[in-house]
């Protein structure tokens, strides 16, 4: 039960950095905002269905785009683990 409550806690933070980082792109020259916000938006959409959907639905147009969402989504799932809800 700890180990599940630690893990959520570290990607949530994690998830949150990316964020700072990706508004701070969207100011400053030298970061790429969007790289940083995408990250972000992935990590966050572990955890919440809502955002996984919104993501799913906005990507479907695009399937270049879709199978990359996709694979990203499995290789967090392979490194962090399923998220237990």
């Amino acid at each position: 039960m700890l180990k599940k409550q630690a893990k959520k806690i570290f990607i949530l933070t994690v998830a949150a950095v990316f964020l700072v980082l990706g508004l701070a792109g969207l100011v400053l020259p030298l970061l790429q905002g969007w790289l940083f916000l995408t990250i972000s938006a992935l990590l966050f959409s572990m955890y919440s269905p809502t955002l996984r959907t919104w993501i799913d639905k906005h990507t479907v147009k695009y399937p270049k785009i879709h199978a990359v969402v996709g694979k990203a989504q499995e290789w967090t799932t392979k490194v962090f683990g399923a998220p237990e809800v």
